[in-house]
Parts: structure tokens; C-alpha cells; sequence
């Protein structure tokens, strides 16, 4: 009954299973069901594009449903998935991720303007411009020239603890290798540096179109250091494309 607790102690990763938090498949009326996604401090997060579609994959592998097309409850909102199956196994999986969201009230930003987009920031005695998307939960996107040599674990915590950002904030530090393509690390509040997170590559593609750098409506290929996630972002909604791969099976004591 304490999933704050089991995700600090199963996310260590020299102490425990090691990850970047705590997913958690519930029941739920009027869905094909729940999900609770717990970072690895022990914070609960309001949405997580990757859980979401790793409980795709699970819940259809492991016979729990038949269907391809399902719905998925969460703190930010339901999310629709629908499925890729080839012989019994899944092999990609969409998410509706819903409508990005820029005002500062529903980020949220504490801030007296009514959006940040290209925003100057001095940050870690640097300058930065931010374009600050809620996915449902908030993200600060940086376009950067090199990414690689960033010392993320110097400067993640900065940002993620920025006063702008009361909530915190999830960033994501953005090279632009052409219309079509990003690449990307980000800082995950709660969980430090991941090499996934789709929700902030929904935000990513989402900063890049409103920044010019990339076309609305057309897909958008995101690396990430643990793989790659196609993105398309449109009037109506977001969509997150991407694999899910079955690493290990295992039965811990709680």
C-alpha cells in the first residue's frame, strides 16, 4: 500500500531492479484501465508516454485483453493507444497523448506572460532560451547546438528546480539535425537524467514546430540515447509513436 516507497527502493539501481521509477496497471470504470507512474524519488507523475505504451504491450501479451485499440486512465487526463500486433506479439504502439498545452496557467509557469516560447534564461551562469509545453505535465525545451557534452548532472538540477516552474519541470535539451529529425537528452524531475521519456518528446516536437524548426502535421523522428520515437503533432493532438521491448521477468518480495 506504499508505491511511493516501493518505487525509491525498486528503482536503486545497485540496491534494487534498477529503473526510472514505478509503473502501476490498475482497473477503472470507463477505461480499459488505470495508470500510476511513480519516479524513482518517489514522486508520482501525472503522465509518462512510455509507460503508457509498455502497459499496451503488457496487458495484450500477457492476455489480459484482445483488443488493439484500448484506453488508458491517468492523472493527466485518458489516453487512447492503439496497437501493432504481428503473431501474437506487439510490435509498435500509438498514443493519443492529447492536446499540447503553452499558456502559462495550465503548465504551469508562474509567470505574467501568457506563453514562453524562445524565453531568455540565464541558467548555471549560461544563457539559454526555453519554450516551456505541458504533455500533461510540465516541460521546458531547449534548442542547443551540441548536446552530447552536456553536464546534465550538474545543470539538470537547475532547471528542473527553476521558480518558474512551481510544479517543477521536466527538460529537455534539443540538437536539430534537420526538419524531420531531433535529437535528445532529457532531465526528468523526480528521476534525473533518463534515456527515454516520451512525453518530453512530444514536447520536443511540439517547441521545434512552434520555434520553425520542424512542419505541423508531418512526422517527426526523436533519438534518444535508449532508442528512437516518432512524433507528429497536430491542432487536435499529439501522437507517440514507438516499440516496446520485453527486457526481463522477474517476481520481487514487497
Amino acid at each position: 500500500q506504499h508505491p511511493e516507497a516501493w518505487a525509491v527502493r525498486l528503482s536503486d539501481r545497485h540496491k534494487g531492479i534498477g529503473g526510472d521509477g514505478l509503473v502501476m496497471i490498475l482497473p477503472e470504470e470507463g477505461a480499459d484501465g488505470r495508470m500510476r507512474m511513480f519516479n524513482a524519488d518517489g514522486s508520482e507523475g501525472k503522465m509518462c508516454g512510455n509507460a503508457a505504451r509498455c502497459i499496451g504491450k503488457y496487458v495484450y501479451e500477457k492476455g489480459l485483453t484482445d483488443k488493439t485499440d484500448l484506453t488508458l486512465e491517468t492523472l493527466g487526463g485518458v489516453r487512447s493507444l492503439k496497437l501493432r500486433v504481428a503473431e501474437g506479439i506487439v510490435e509498435c504502439i500509438r498514443v493519443d497523448m492529447g492536446r499540447a498545452e503553452f499558456s502559462c496557467p495550465a503548465i504551469p509557469v508562474d509567470s505574467p506572460l501568457p506563453e514562453l516560447i524562445d524565453y531568455p534564461l540565464e541558467i548555471a551562469g549560461a544563457g539559454w532560451r526555453g519554450t516551456a509545453v505541458s504533455m500533461g505535465n510540465p516541460h521546458l525545451v531547449l534548442f542547443c547546438k551540441e548536446i552530447a557534452a552536456l553536464p546534465l548532472q550538474q545543470i539538470g538540477p537547475c532547471f528542473e528546480c527553476l521558480s518558474l516552474f512551481p510544479e517543477r519541470v521536466n527538460t529537455e535539451f534539443i540538437r536539430v539535425v534537420d526538419a524531420q529529425t531531433l535529437e535528445m537528452r532529457v532531465w526528468e524531475r523526480g528521476s534525473g537524467e533518463t534515456w527515454a521519456c516520451g512525453t518530453g518528446a512530444c514536447a520536443a516536437a511540439v517547441a521545434a514546430v512552434l520555434n520553425g524548426y520542424c512542419p505541423k502535421g508531418e512526422d517527426i523522428l526523436v533519438k534518444l540515447r535508449g532508442g528512437e520515437l516518432t512524433i507528429r503533432y497536430t491542432d487536435q493532438t499529439v501522437y507517440l509513436s514507438g516499440n516496446a521491448v520485453t527486457v526481463y521477468e522477474g517476481v520481487v518480495e514487497l
